[in-house]
């Protein structure tokens, strides 16, 4: 057997607790104890594992075995526990050192797991109830998950009670597993070949990313939809929260909800205008809306000559200390250009430079001026809502020549 992994896993443990050990040393150990002593692979972990707990009177290590059965959130990162949960979801293996992974759910919620290759164990079904006897909790990025290995029994239960995911406002979310009812409210251009969906919901207490990466049978969530969503994987990057849908069951519903608007604001200097600003073509295929290429190109439905024009303003505001993106909408940029979409569609079919001529005409009329701009701030990414020019103040002015005049 290769003992490696566990030697590494029980050698992190130790040394994060401030007392170096030997992986190798390990690896004798755990190997003595299989191969020599018949002891289960799992049961020699936690006997190494008691074994340095003694030597280094680390009590909080020790383990004594499965213990009494636990809701899922009760279990704590270190231990091994028994647990009784339905799959809600199943996802691409990203090694093949692993069998199986998703999220699996009980009353209390719901929790990443990973089934090892090396484990031999029977393959899960989504939608069905298992029982997991000695499953070890393990931590990854801050995140709790479950370890199904060699030494964990897997059995097949019934359960006839359903699950009723508790929804979390958005603004209490927290790294692992969640469920929310929120709004689309940003869509954005796909930045990876892997990505089909990326944006922003939003709900009445705040606002979070999402991704839903490319997956047979994965489907796009309409702009301005509603949607209840249950065991998203809430991830955590930077300080910044990002839900990822594809273990999630995405259940839209009628109706609206007020959404928080984005009370963000920044002040500055248009500094820049950047490609595909102006008039933009974009896919006509329901729920893609991708910008097209100048070809008409979509790089997922391909040559769309159908496109609908669109209004948009990309570009950078700098107030002398720090700088923002700014993104505007169709409504926001013909507020602050003055300029509608039929104009600029105009304008373009009748100029030799087409679509171009609308593009250094907003540049022309925004390039230089100082904007104050308000919305949902991402990542220094300012999703504009309102925004408005600031005008020459003489008085302003006067007063700051006095000062510095007085400091002379």
């Amino acid at each position: 057997m290769d003992f490696s992994e566990t030697a590494e896993r029980i050698s992190q443990k130790i040394t994060s607790q401030g007392h170096p050990v030997e992986k190798a040393g390990i690896e004798v150990k755990l190997k003595r104890l299989v191969e020599e002593f018949g002891v289960p692979p799992a049961e020699a972990e936690r006997t190494v594992m008691n074994e340095f707990a003694r030597e280094f009177s680390l009590s909080g290590l020790r383990s004594s075995g499965p213990g009494e059965q636990k809701s899922l959130n009760q279990v704590i990162s270190g231990e091994w526990v028994t647990v009784e949960g339905k799959v809600v979801a199943l996802t691409a293996s990203p090694s093949p050192a692993i069998a199986q992974t998703g999220i699996l759910a009980d009353e209390s919620g719901g929790m990443r797991f990973v089934v090892w290759a090396k484990a031999n164990a029977a393959t899960l079904q989504i939608g069905r109830w298992y029982r997991l006897d000695s499953a070890v909790v393990d931590q990854f990025k801050g995140v709790l998950n479950l370890k199904i290995h060699s030494g964990t029994k897997v059995t097949e239960i019934t359960r006839e009670s359903a699950l009723a995911p508790e929804v979390t406002p958005i603004d209490k979310l927290s790294p692992g597993v969640g469920s929310v009812r929120a709004k689309v409210v940003q869509e954005w251009e796909s930045t990876h070949d892997r990505i089909l969906q990326s944006g922003m919901l939003a709900d009445e207490t705040g606002s979070v990313r999402f991704v839903l990466w490319k997956e047979e049978g994965k489907e796009r969530l309409n702009p301005s939809g509603l949607y209840s969503i249950y065991y998203a994987q809430v991830d955590d990057y930077n300080g910044r929260l990002s839900l990822n849908l594809n273990t999630a069951t995405l259940l839209p519903e009628e109706g609206d909800i007020q959404v928080r608007t984005g009370d963000a604001s920044f002040s500055g200097a248009f500094v820049h205008l950047s490609p595909g600003s102006g008039l933009v073509k974009r896919c006509p295929v329901e729920g893609c809306n991708r910008v097209l290429s100048r070809q008409n190109y979509c790089p997922v439905h391909e040559i769309q000559p159908g496109f609908q024009y669109d209004l948009r303003i990309k570009g950078w505001l700098d107030n002398g200390d720090e700088t923002r993106e700014v993104l505007m909408q169709r409504k926001e940029t013909e507020e602050i250009t003055g300029m509608t979409l039929e104009a600029a569609r105009e304008m373009a079919e009748n100029n030799p430079l087409g679509m171009d001529e609308v593009f250094l005409s907003v540049r022309e009329k925004l390039l230089g001026r100082y904007l104050s701009c308000t919305g949902r701030e991402i990542e220094r990414r300012l999703l504009v809502s309102c925004c408005e020019f600031l005008h020459y103040q003489p008085d302003e002015l006067a007063g700051l020549l006095n000062r510095s005049g007085g400091a002379l």
